[in-house]
């Protein structure tokens, strides 16, 4: 019965996948727009984050959506079909659940953020203020 419902959730995300895909594409919104240097210091900021997640995955979907509007640079990393950054989130998260925001300090020290809702606001918690400081 397991065998049953894995394969026809496999089955509709591989039917639907393309579409997700293209309604992301579609409804892609417009970017915020900073001023050179501070866009240049949210970048700097922006590279100490990593969003693990599925490319249909409706909710990274959404993760994805309120980084283009935030316009943040932010790594993205696969952990649907590259063993190695699923492996990296079962290793450190200690679960393979997307999204998934890994956010590394300056010590070197990760927290993991799971939930869209919760990462949606952290990153507008931390991004949308017009002046970012760290």
């Amino acid at each position: 019965m397991k065998f049953i419902i894995r394969s026809f959730f496999r089955t509709l995300r591989i039917v639907l996948g393309p579409f997700m895909q293209v309604w992301e594409f579609v409804t892609r919104p417009k970017g915020v727009v900073r001023a050179p240097e501070l866009q240049q210091m949210v970048n700097q900021q922006c590279q100490s984050l990593v969003l693990y997640q599925f490319t249909t995955c409706p909710f990274c979907i959404k993760v994805r959506q309120e980084m283009r509007r935030l316009s943040l640079p932010i790594e993205r990393r696969d952990a649907q079909h590259d063993a190695q950054n699923r492996d990296d989130l079962l290793t450190g998260a200690g679960t393979v659940k997307v999204p998934c925001l890994k956010i590394t300090d300056a010590n070197g020290q990760s927290q993991w953020l799971f939930e869209s809702g919760a990462i949606i606001g952290y990153l507008q918690g931390r991004f949308l203020s017009p002046v970012t400081t760290e």
